[in-house]
């Protein structure tokens, strides 16, 4: 119904923009020039700001957005490597970037938080297509600037949603191809109505049956945006929602599971295994959620030098997911033993389902000003959290008598109060040299309360979360940037900060150890130039952490990162980046990251499979889990009039999955290249159309680039421990294509 509804508003906006008169358009073109248009940019970098950055524009963006996840629309900026659980990059998939997980990556939308926040983690899935509205995106490596939300340790994305269109608009495509995906999506503008007003509204649906067996996402989602923009104010409601259906694909496959039934193995939801050997699969096993966004943004010009952004915002998530779980204890869903055939029945298979109900919600604030000499904000905000965990019993298998259909066997509550002020100035030392500080203060209060769905064999009973967390972080960045002259900069920064720990980290930790707050004192230095054709930048980065929440390799229940405290920790490395731009449709651009990144003095702990005796293995210095030593991306591409043609290549050195230096743990190096060709033309009645076709891994190379990796150890007869490691794989498609189409009118 609520589909059909905005459908209606759509194609009513789409009447609207089409109709519209060409002489009106032209002339709100003209004053949309006097009008303001609201932008939170204090949060982000500018040419005198000593922080590695990139921006990402929209137009880059549109070039690859047929149908893959928002990481894989980023994923040839420095540092950055994605994952994707289905195979093709649709569905749960996830961003990397200095060798750092995504509950380290800081993203917001118009300066307002993104991330999960409880887990810190950014479900993309919950997202799909929003980059169909984004304006364009700044990607910051390292600590960069103050932001609002879940502290940056290894790079924040800032994005900025669609701005006001003068003209009015619509546009359709669709794109098909491997693995039965397909991609729908309407965009229609009003453009400037009553010379004051805009409306812009979106409507998108995303398919695939994914390369994964069964690996199914049904993808739905709108953007709604109405602007009011004066001269000097502008105001703005923003509302985006993600409806999405995926199928279990995160268990992954382990080297032998691969070789025995294939790249595409999927073991989730397998059932039983009938007399002809054929395997049946539980149809349910999904992960469906609905997430909605709404954003509140007033902008105003006090003079040319005072400006004021504020923003408050509210998101929705609910819901579940389901699974088929074999032999599972009865007690640990709060079910009796029960009889049949005559033996009472302690173990069974069942149907579990563990839901969600999530509200988040709060306000942002951002004063500046800015002479000749000074740039200067203060801000920051004040975000509120609640969120409910529990979960049902569906079925039971040959369980007699009545099973409640609201069977609950655990709950709890989370609730988490975060607010952060601060002050960043850049200010013209001289001429050409620019001193930049910044200083932000972090307050968190976190509570968890109730029972989680694990179980603790010690008590005999379900864990039980008694977590009350308080927080107070001070984060002060300072640097220097010198522009040498017209072409070349050189910069450097030395920044602080703090994180908190997630709440798996909590749930999924050692009972006995909870885990503490990170620190990561962030050291860079970097050099560009910028000339009429060539373009090119290094940047040195040292990054010291203290007590690193690293991923140890193993996952938990519902396939998401373990992660545990290491005392001291670094990651350092060089980043080189190149670009030709040529007047006649060439352009080539390149980066590469090399990095070493490591755990001094690791110790690695391991429990007796029969007796539990703790078993302390000292490994030195080794490799940080998930992260490669060498990424190095290559884009080369060619256009000329409407046609367009480009090649993207990216390699990713070998990278462990776990933190003791095992090549049991090993992901292999690979090198990846996919195609992208379009031709744009134009009709009559039609401002363009453009087709084109992506050929993904063109060179069908096989590889993996996720996985899980773990250890046990056991005592023999002689008394002797032994160690044995084991792994499971993530396995990516092999060459695959999409076919597209958009046309705007």
């Amino acid at each position: 119904m609520k589909n059909r509804a905005l459908l209606g508003c759509l194609l009513t906006a789409a009447a609207t923009a089409i109709c519209a008169q060409t002489e009106k358009s032209t002339k709100d073109s003209l004053q949309m020039y006097n009008l303001q248009e609201v932008e939170i940019m204090s949060t982000r970098a500018t040419a005198t700001t000593p922080v590695a950055y990139t921006n990402i524009s929209s137009e880059q963006l549109k070039a690859q957005n047929v149908g893959l996840d928002f990481p894989y629309l980023i994923s040839m900026t420095p540092g950055a490597l994605t994952t994707s659980d289905a195979g093709a990059g649709i569905g749960y998939t996830s961003l990397r970037i200095r060798g750092t997980d995504g509950t380290r990556i800081n993203v917001t939308a118009n300066g307002i938080p993104i991330n999960d926040a409880e887990s810190h983690t950014v479900f993309w899935v919950n997202l799909p297509d929003l980059a169909s509205s984004v304006k364009d995106v700044q990607i910051q490596r390292g600590v960069g600037t103050s932001t609002n939300g879940a502290g940056s340790f290894g790079a924040s994305v800032n994005l900025q949603t669609s701005s006001m269109s003068a003209r009015p608009y619509a546009s359709v495509s669709a794109s098909a191809g491997s693995f039965g995906t397909n991609k729908q999506t309407i965009k229609v503008g009003s453009g400037l109505l009553a010379e004051h007003w805009s409306i812009d509204a979106r409507l998108s649906h995303i398919g695939s049956d994914g390369y994964i067996d069964r690996a199914s996402t049904n993808l739905k989602s709108y953007y709604l945006q109405a602007a009011y923009y004066g001269n000097n104010s502008a105001l703005k409601f923003i509302t985006f929602a993600g409806d999405e259906q995926t199928y279990h694909a995160w268990n992954y496959a382990s080297k032998e599971e691969l070789a025995t039934y294939g790249r595409r193995y999927n073991s989730c939801g397998y059932m039983y295994t009938d007399a002809d050997g054929k395997a049946h699969y539980y149809d349910d096993q999904t992960d469906n959620y609905v997430q909605q966004n709404y954003q509140l943004l007033f902008d105003h010009h006090f003079s040319n030098a005072l400006s004021l952004n504020v923003g408050l915002h509210y998101t929705k998530g609910d819901g579940y997911y389901q699974e088929y779980k074999t032999a599972r204890k009865l007690v640990e869903y709060a079910l009796l033993p029960f009889e049949y055939n005559g033996e009472s029945v302690k173990k069974s298979d069942l149907v579990r389902r563990k839901a969600m109900d999530n509200h988040f919600g709060g306000g942002i604030f951002s004063l500046n000003y800015k002479n000749e000499r000074i740039t200067a904000s203060i801000g920051g905000a004040l975000n509120r959290y609640e969120g409910d965990h529990f979960g049902n019993v569906l079925w039971v298998k040959n369980y007699i008598g009545a099973l409640d259909a609201d069977h609950e066997y655990y709950r709890n509550k989370g609730s988490k109060d975060d607010g952060n002020i601060y002050l960043k100035a850049d200010y013209r030392l001289t001429k050409n040299l620019h001193a930049y500080a910044d200083v932000q203060y972090r307050h968190i209060s976190y509570k968890i309360d109730g029972c989680n769905d694990k179980w603790n064999d010690a008590t005999g009973a379900l864990q039980t979360l008694a977590v009350d967390e308080k927080f107070d972080f001070f984060n002060p960045k300072a640097g220097l940037s010198w522009q040498i002259n017209r072409s070349n900069r050189l910069f450097g920064s030395l920044s602080v900060a703090h994180k908190e720990p997630t709440r798996n980290n909590y749930t999924d930790g050692k009972l006995a150890q909870p885990p503490t707050a990170e620190r990561l004192t962030d050291y860079e230095l970097g050099y560009t130039y910028s000339g009429r054709y060539l373009h090119a930048g290094v940047n040195l980065y040292y990054m010291d952490y203290k007590d690193q929440l690293v991923l140890t390799g193993e996952l938990n229940e519902i396939g998401e990162p373990v992660a545990d405290n290491v005392p001291e920790s670094y990651r350092a490395g060089i980043e080189l980046m190149a670009g030709v731009h040529l007047p006649f449709g060439l352009v080539w651009e390149a980066n590469a990251t090399f990095s070493r990144n490591r755990i001094k003095n690791f110790t690695e702990v391991l429990y007796d499979d029969d007796t539990y005796e703790r078993w302390d293995i000292s490994h030195g210095s080794t490799p940080i889990s998930f992260s490669p030593e060498a990424i190095v991306n290559n884009t080369l591409g060619y256009s000329y009039k409407g046609a367009s043609l480009s090649l993207h290549t990216q390699y990713v050195s070998k990278q462990y999955m776990s933190n003791a230096r095992q090549k049991e743990h090993l992901l292999d190096a690979y090198f990846v290249s996919n195609l992208y060709a379009s031709y744009t033309f134009k009709l009559r009645s039609v401002k363009s159309i453009t087709v084109g076709l992506n050929i993904y891994n063109l060179f069908d190379e096989e590889y993996e680039n996720n996985g899980y990796a773990g250890s046990g150890c056991y005592t023999d007869g002689s008394g002797v421990k032994n160690r044995y490691n084991y792994a499971g794989y993530a396995a990516q498609a092999e060459t695959n294509f999409m076919g597209h189409v958009t046309i705007e009118l």
